[in-house]
């Protein structure tokens, strides 16, 4: 049985309530609404005091729903999502919104950002917005549009979209001198650049001397970085070899900054993919341009075809990515499952 209108609560309480239900937690739905701590509390009581149950079962340093605070934050995110959404739309006629896109802070740096020039070349009437963290974002509660998400197949969301595989490599700068790693001599002489924050073990280094055989094996010495990016701006200057992720560094492989070094035996395969991720089903025009173009984009580089500079085609670019996937490479190109 429906309550009349007359005796629905304020829809600061349901907001309030929903912003908590969506971050389960008081401190960062304060942050989403610029509001205090205090403030979020008091809106959460007020609702429970006006509906006469709890809402929420709070912890030592967390909270949950109660059965009738997990029904009515169904029915309420549900219905403040709609008011969202259709706001939203209203307002595009007035200000031009943003394509707004999330991806790891890496797939950012090296492949993203290096392309959008392109892309607004294309399409001068779309803007965007980069969202770049190495958090899982939640899309419609964050207001973005699209997502590029590192996994597994079994982990990709409904209705993702494979953009590509993963082959991982050492890579380095020409000026360090040598043209493979064929010998474990070769890495007693050589700074490894290991990406710290990976939580991949193919990722790290160590995996890539098991597949060699060389576990034991000590390098002269090892520098630490928590972004991928900072891993290979290291590799571009010089600084020591690193795992590179073929995908991501195809206009750096083109154009010399980095050359490949096959190992001996082939490297550790990975499991992990690309995937381009939709926030709504139904998504309004300019964000299925910006999807189209991501996709035709990833597709010119798994057909090696990107150029020598990110978004464009070149003959150079081609043979530079054959001979990387070919001979440079042998046996060590990854198994990446679909995704």
């Amino acid at each position: 049985m429906s309550d009349p209108i007359a005796r629905l609560s304020s829809l600061d309480l349901i907001r309030g309530f929903v912003a908590v239900g969506r971050r389960m937690s008081i401190t960062l739905a304060a942050q989403d609404l610029y509001i205090t701590q205090s403030a979020v509390s008091r809106q959460i009581r007020a609702l429970e005091d006006m509906l006469g149950v709890k809402l929420l079962t709070r912890g030592h340093r967390s909270i949950s729903f109660t059965t009738e605070g997990d029904r009515l934050f169904r029915s309420a995110d549900s219905a403040v999502q709609q008011l969202q959404d259709a706001i939203g739309a209203i307002r595009v006629g007035a200000v031009r919104q943003p394509v707004t896109i999330t991806c790891t802070i890496g797939f950012a740096s090296l492949w993203l950002l290096p392309r959008l020039r392109n892309f607004q070349q294309q399409h001068p009437g779309v803007d965007v917005r980069i969202a770049a963290s190495d958090r899982v974002e939640d899309l419609r509660g964050e207001g973005i549009d699209l997502a590029v998400r590192y996994c597994a197949r079994k982990t990709a969301p409904e209705g993702a979209v494979r953009l590509f595989g993963e082959t991982v490599v050492a890579v380095a700068h020409p000026a360090i001198g040598i043209d493979s790693l064929d010998s474990p001599r070769c890495l007693e002489r050589q700074i490894l650049l290991e990406f710290e924050g990976a939580r991949l073990s193919w990722l790290h280094w160590h995996e890539w001397l098991v597949t060699q055989g060389w576990d034991k094996v000590k390098p002269k010495g090892t520098l630490r970085f928590n972004q991928y990016d900072q891993v290979i701006t290291a590799a571009v200057a010089g600084q020591g070899i690193a795992i590179g992720r073929l995908p991501l560094l195809g206009a750096m492989l083109s154009d010399g900054r980095l050359k490949v070094l096959p190992g001996a035996q082939p490297g550790p395969a990975t499991s992990h993919a690309y995937w381009l991720i939709r926030a709504r089903e139904n998504p309004r025009s300019d964000v299925t341009t910006a999807a189209r173009w991501i996709q035709a984009q990833a597709a010119a580089e798994s057909a090696g075809e990107a150029g020598a500079a990110p978004g464009t085609v070149g003959a150079r670019g081609s043979g530079a990515r054959r001979k990387i996937r070919g001979k440079a490479l042998g046996k060590t190109t990854a198994r990446a499952t679909p995704r």
